[in-house]
């Protein structure tokens, strides 16, 4: 065990650990600025520049996530016009910023607590190199935004659980931060309550400055929410309510999904239960670990309440857990060869779930280094392609998939031809109308799709056929006047499970079958 004891000096311990971090997020901004932009993060783009071009939120465009999300997407996308550049260069080295700035704050901290912390680079680098990692292809999902706006509140939580009383000027932005990383995906209040249950245990009370802060902050959110974005409750959030449940999968597939977190957070409770009796010298890092417990089965409770299989829901609890198995081993080896060899076997299990995380983010990261690579090749390389070479100024797609509209309508500049980023509420519409047709009435999205395609009467139209819903048929059998529009359309090519139509004549509508036909549909919800 004479490994143990070599010291390396703080600033080379300071260099390398920087050194590796500069290369990470090299390779990390290299990938994602030469690979197409991440669907969710292009469609919110989207809908920033049709926001800020005087399009009201949840009623001309439909989004069913709250609208700070929208209102950040405008920051990057602002930039990007004032330089001159695509937003996708500006969109994510401001969300790598805002990772590297949450590790920074959390290493700086932590500092005063010494001990393990009293180096803050290497602290701030193996805190960033997680931010950065897990996150692989998903960087800037809100999920992602989240737990960066989290982490300085978990490091706060656990210093006043240790009994320490920090100033109000320090522990009010640590609040602020936290409720604005909340207020992306609100489900995270039940993180606030937990954490707080957890200090009333250990009679650290709610009143502190940081939670007092975050709870101001979140209710102010939601009284500006209130007054600027109406339809965000009345529209999107029942419509989401009913007709998002379509995307939901199992329990099982969930479960099987989530196995490798849920087991990698049950071995770091083991690890902490297991030295809950450590002496007090170690407080702090016995509460950083308590806190991160906290956090991160909430965190996956959650991903279970949103019925969803998509990583990144997964990553507030995989980053805390993952911080809290790095934590934990660290704290282990600091304190001496004994104890290493004492515990060799729980250090291993530590040391290998993060190795299986780290190869995890890995194995995510590969299509877009193969997309960065060969850029030309990916479809949607081939569908801007297609745009630009017939000249098309409208289009829509008929898919799931919202990558078949974002970002080719974002590199593209051409004009979308529905409210919605993708079919998944027409799916919504037919799933609820199985279960609760009443219901689905309220809902008529065939109707609105219909409607705004046939406005808008797209140059180039994309159908999915990979799929088992047949969209095109169903919206026919249901509205003859987009029957009679779609006959318009001639197939141009098929490749990678689509199918490609163009428009031939100079509308969508026929003047006597306008006249002799229903009236006009509604063009907004609610």
């Amino acid at each position: 065990m004479g490994f143990f004891k070599v010291r390396v000096s703080r600033p080379v311990l300071s260099a390398i650990s920087l050194a590796l971090l500069a290369g990470l997020l090299a390779a990390v901004m290299t990938v994602a600025l030469l690979s197409p932009l991440k669907d969710d993060i292009a469609w919110l783009l989207y809908v920033a520049r049709r926001w800020m071009a005087g399009r009201e939120l949840y009623v001309d465009v439909v989004e069913v996530n709250p609208p700070l999300i929208i209102w950040i997407s405008a920051i990057p996308l602002q930039l990007a016009r004032w330089l001159h550049v695509d937003p996708q260069n500006t969109a994510l080295p401001a969300f790598a910023a805002v990772a590297l700035g949450s590790a920074w704050w959390s290493a700086c901290l932590l500092r005063p607590i010494g001990g393990l912390f009293a180096a803050r680079a290497p602290v701030f680098s193996v805190i960033g190199a997680v931010l950065l990692l897990i996150p692989a292809a998903d960087l800037g999902q809100r999920e992602h935004l989240l737990i960066a706006g989290f982490l300085p509140y978990l490091v706060l939580f656990a210093r006043n659980l240790s009994g320490e009383r920090l100033p109000a000027s320090t522990a009010v932005p640590v609040g602020v931060a936290a409720a604005l990383g909340c207020a992306l995906k609100p489900q995270y209040g039940l993180a606030f309550a937990a954490l707080e249950a957890v200090a009333l245990c250990h009679r650290t009370w709610p009143w502190r400055p940081a939670p007092l802060a975050a709870g101001l902050t979140l209710s102010g959110y939601v009284a500006l929410v209130a007054l600027v974005c109406p339809a965000y409750f009345h529209g999107a959030v029942p419509m989401a309510m009913a007709l998002y449940g379509a995307t939901d999968v199992s329990f099982r597939a969930l479960l099987l999904a989530c196995a490798p977190l849920l087991a990698a957070e049950a071995l770091a409770l083991a690890l902490w239960w297991s030295g809950r009796s450590n002496t007090a010298d170690r407080a702090v890092e016995r509460s950083l670990l308590l806190a991160g417990l906290t956090f991160a089965p909430v965190s996956s409770l959650i991903c279970f309440m949103d019925g969803k299989d998509w990583f990144y829901h997964r990553i507030p609890a995989t980053v805390t857990t993952m911080l809290v198995l790095i934590l934990w081993a660290a704290d282990l080896i600091r304190r001496d060869a004994g104890a290493v060899r004492r515990h060799w076997r729980p250090l291993a299990a530590a040391g290998l779930a993060v190795v299986l995380f780290t190869g995890a983010a890995a194995v995510r990261l590969e299509p877009e280094v193969r997309q960065a690579v060969e850029p030309k090749a990916t479809t949607v390389a081939r569908l801007e392609a297609l745009i630009r070479l017939h000249h098309a100024h409208s289009y829509m797609a008929f898919s799931e998939w919202i990558a078949l509209g974002f970002p080719v309508v974002n590199h593209t500049g051409v004009v979308w031809a529905s409210r919605f980023d993708s079919m998944w509420a027409l799916k919504g519409e037919m799933w609820r109308a199985h279960i609760d047709p009443v219901a689905a009435r309220e809902w008529p999205v065939g109707r609105w799709v219909s409607h705004d395609f046939i406005r808008t009467c797209p140059d180039i139209v994309v159908v999915d056929t990979r799929g088992d819903v047949n969209y095109i048929r169903i919206l026919s059998a249901a509205d003859q006047t987009f029957a009679h529009a779609w006959a318009r359309y001639r197939q141009l090519l098929s490749f990678d499970g689509l199918t490609v139509y163009k428009r031939h004549g100079t509308g969508c509508v026929d003047p006597w079958l306008a006249a002799q036909g229903p009236a006009p549909l509604e063009t907004k919800i609610r």
